[in-house]
């Protein structure tokens, strides 16, 4: 159990915010719809919550709190966008690679435009020639360096309350016993040989199925997110 004093209807929003922080991923997603109603009388002390935060960590509050912070326009997306212009999830890049445009993304809810901008980002991390041909050989994976896909996953789990991500993907196809056609359902996807991005087969939302997003081209079989969550970067993240 959890101290604290209890959430309730009427709990106040600084009560809210500290039992929100302290709690398990079951219970902090048993408190999501309380944040949103109170999401007015939360924003003005979200950005004090987010200074004592790590921002190296892999927790995904954070990520939902600023979503709530910029969900709507006005001063405080303004003034967290001038305190965080990098973004304020730390993304070291071994490539110089700028991952503000990414996280601005993703903390507005943008994700088909993300995850077009995360698949760009990963031609760039295997190299001019798939930059030029526009997609990335399953062989190019393994020189991918580590630092940029660790950050690319921190991303899509911070700002997806821990159900997007390649280690979230990766742990669901090992709870598949690796069976990739028992994963394709459990993410949404149509099948192995039946990707595509139109709206019609895919969802970009959050309420999407656990694991839908970042989108894998599996045009050419599954060799390539096979090749991505066998990355030792991703690997480690999928075993913690």
């Amino acid at each position: 159990m959890l101290s604290g004093p209890p959430v309730t209807a009427t709990a106040t929003p600084e009560a809210l915010l500290e039992r929100f922080q302290a709690a398990s991923t079951r219970q902090r997603r048993s408190l999501l719809a309380q944040l949103e109603q109170q999401a007015e009388a939360l924003r003005p002390l979200i950005p004090d919550v987010l200074v004592r935060c790590d921002a190296t960590a892999d927790d995904w509050a954070p990520g939902c709190l600023i979503q709530l912070l910029v969900g709507v326009e006005g001063a405080f997306r303004d003034a967290h966008d001038a305190a965080y212009p990098e973004g304020w999830l730390a993304t070291p890049s071994a490539c110089s690679i700028a991952y503000a445009p990414l996280q601005r993304l993703l903390a507005l809810q943008q994700f088909e435009a993300a995850d077009r901008l995360t698949s760009a980002i990963l031609r760039q991390l295997a190299g001019e020639e798939a930059v030029r041909r526009g997609y990335v050989y399953y062989s190019e994976v393994p020189a991918m360096p580590p630092a940029d896909l660790e950050s690319l996953d921190r991303l899509w789990v911070c700002y997806s309350r821990g159900r997007f991500g390649f280690s979230v993907q990766g742990r669901l196809l090992a709870a598949c016993n690796g069976r990739w056609e028992q994963l394709w359902p459990k993410l949404g996807w149509k099948s192995g040989n039946q990707w595509t991005r139109y709206p019609a087969s895919f969802d970009w939302r959050m309420d999407a199925p656990e694991g839908h997003m970042p989108l894998v081209n599996q045009l050419r079989g599954v060799r390539l997110m096979d090749a991505l969550l066998n990355h030792p970067a991703l690997r480690q993240r999928i075993q913690r």
